[in-house]
Order: structure tokens, then sequence, then C-alpha cells
């Protein structure tokens, strides 16, 4: 199955109207958050990649889920010997993240092996790849944001990337979700404990209005205070745990695998009240470049 194929088909709804898909689905927070669901991943090959990869259909999310920029994100598995071939997009830039295990991540021609949680960005006009040499799958999540709404490009290489020498020190930009590099914050934008907190990578690292990327660890009975984004947007995605999102005026439980999304100007919180750790991947997309307004609301 292509991407590409369905993906115009999600958009083409929503999008003509001019309004968040979120927003015409149910009205809903519950309705607006996205569950990863391997019942509903489907085997392809991805830009000429020999290998197969299986992606959730439809994406975890589409770019009628914003009203920024984002494009998509993609959950998936890199099969054993799959991945993404050698490609470019000159008005896109994506970043490819793995969750657990390793695979091998290609810059512009120049391969190492991350081992996850970990992702490798790649501005607009610079070519990637990434390939699962192991006997195993690995769990995988592609973020594609674009320079103009809607809109996207690739210009295959034909290079699966196989067997080809490694680094052992990447020459391009990593992204780490180590959480030995998070930091306590007390009363994190006002809400309760102690948290562990990150920018992993800032508005510097993007071209487009792609601004950042968080991680944040929520421990049992701890929470992000209330507050809102005027000019960025955000995806939470959850990587472990369980606990509960507040958008404006609504709560709804969230659990790993789920991606919430925040559009501008919404009052949002998330709350831990289990008993494991709530880790969350924050993805921030800004209306306009350089825009990372917050502001507390009590």
């Amino acid at each position: 199955m292509r991407r590409r194929a369905y993906l115009k088909t999600m958009l083409a709804g929503a999008a003509a109207m001019g309004l968040p898909a979120a927003a015409q689905e149910s009205g809903s927070l519950a309705g607006r958050i996205k569950h990863t669901d391997p019942s509903k991943y489907h085997l392809y090959h991805s830009h000429e990649n020999t290998g197969y990869m299986a992606c959730q259909y439809p994406s975890l999310l589409v770019s009628s889920d914003l009203t920024t920029n984002l494009f998509f994100i993609d959950r998936c598995r890199i099969m054993p010997g799959g991945g993404v071939g050698h490609h470019f997009h000159n008005r896109c830039e994506e970043m490819f993240i793995i969750f657990g295990d390793e695979a091998q991540f290609t810059i512009d021609g120049r391969t190492s092996l991350l081992k996850g949680p970990a992702g490798a960005p790649c501005r607009m006009g610079h070519s990637h790849a990434i390939y699962n040499p192991s006997n195993k799958p690995v769990e995988f999540m592609n973020i594609n944001v674009s320079a103009v709404k809607g809109k996207y490009d690739a210009f295959n290489l034909g290079d699966a990337r196989v067997g080809v020498p490694l680094d052992p020190i990447p020459v391009f930009m990593t992204m780490r979700l180590d959480q030995a590099l998070l930091r306590p914050v007390q009363s994190y934008l006002g809400g309760q404990g102690t948290v562990q907190y990150r920018r992993a990578l800032d508005p510097t690292v993007f071209l487009t209005n792609w601004s950042y990327m968080d991680h944040l660890l929520l421990p049992p009975g701890a929470s992000e205070g209330r507050h809102r984004h005027t000019g960025v947007e955000e995806v939470y995605y959850v990587m472990n745990g369980n606990g509960e999102a507040q958008v404006n005026a609504e709560a709804a439980a969230i659990e790993k695998g789920d991606a919430v999304p925040v559009l501008l100007d919404e009052v949002h919180a998330f709350r831990n009240g289990g008993s494991q750790d709530l880790e969350l991947m924050i993805i921030g997309i800004a209306a306009q470049k350089w825009i990372l307004d917050t502001e507390e609301v009590k």
C-alpha cells in the first residue's frame, strides 16, 4: 500500500473545509486522541526499500489534524531487513524515531547505528534513510512537517542502504530520548510535584516552522500545569505509562501509544494519576517561525 495515495484521500474532506479533522470527527477530546493500533498495520515498501515496513493505516495523525504545517505522523514497525529507502524532500522536514532496539540511520549518504529511543531530524533538501539489519521488528515513528501546508514532495534515490559502511560517531544531528538526560523541575508550568524535563531539539535545528521536540516524564501524582500557546500547536505522544489529558474544559484517559493534538490557544495540562511513570514526547509546530510563547493559566 502506498502511503501517499491514502494520505491524499484522508486530507481531501477535512482540509477542503479548512477545519482540523479532529474538530469534525466528534468535537470531544476523547474523539480527537489517536491510538496506536497494530491490528491496523499494513505491509508496504517505502521509498524503494527492498524490505518491508508495517505501518498503521490511516496514519496516526494527518495534516488536517492540526492547523499548523504538520503533514503526517506515521506509527510503524520496521521489519527485519526493511526500512525507508534513501530519498530527498525539498519542501518537507522529516524525522525518523525508534523507540527501542537499534537501527541504521542515514543522512546525506552517511550511516550510523543508533540505539533507541532516539531519532534523527533531516532538514529540507537533505537525503535520509533508515534500515533494520536485525532479525526482529523495530518500533518506529516518522514525523513530517511541510514548508507549505498540505504540500509534500519526495525524490527517491533507489538506494536501500544495505551493507553500507558505518560511522562509529554520527556526522549528523541526532535526538536522544534518554531518561538519564532529563532534569528535575519543581511545579512545572504551575503543576504538582517534581517532573523530569528536557528540550531535546530547539528551533535552530529546523528550517520549517517545526519548533521543538520535548521529553517530559511525570512520576505518579505529578502533573504539568494548565497553560496555552497562542502561536504553537503541540502533539503529546505517550511513550510509556498512562494518565489523563486535559484540554480546555475536557479530560480524557491516555495510555502508551496515544497521540494528543493540542491546537492554537487551547488550555491544556497532563496528569499522572497512576502507579508508574508517564513518559511523553512533545512535538511543537509554530504558526510562524520562532514563536515560542507559553502562558500559564491558573
